[in-house]
């Protein structure tokens, strides 16, 4: 038997479906740009809530993040997908287990 959903579960919910319908929307309007876009978006909001916040490491995280993406672009470009490929399956792994929600 499931008990209902307290408040916090429901409004956690609540924002994991608003974060897939939005990113759904987006990519309906302009396609995977349009998912980068939202998620660039949704990234600098809660990094400047961090930063309000006092915790000022969110810079140093998503430059660290920033980074890293290029390092795997640029060796992709140069014939090497390993760093690529592995970025992506961690990634997936990680979003798969720990999808974005309401931070609370």
């Amino acid at each position: 038997m499931n008990r209902p959903l307290t408040g916090v579960e429901r409004g956690t919910e609540k924002r994991r479906a608003w974060y897939v319908d939005e990113e759904r929307k987006a990519r309906e309007q302009r396609g995977e740009q349009g998912a980068m876009e939202f998620w660039l978006r949704t990234a600098r909001s809660q990094i400047a809530k961090d930063i309000r916040a006092g915790r000022t490491d969110a810079w140093a995280g998503f430059a660290l993040v920033c980074r890293l993406l290029m390092t795997a672009l640029q060796k992709r470009a140069a014939g090497d997908r390993r760093i690529w490929d592995d970025l992506m399956r961690y990634a997936e792994q990680v979003v798969a287990q720990h999808p974005p929600h309401d931070p609370a």
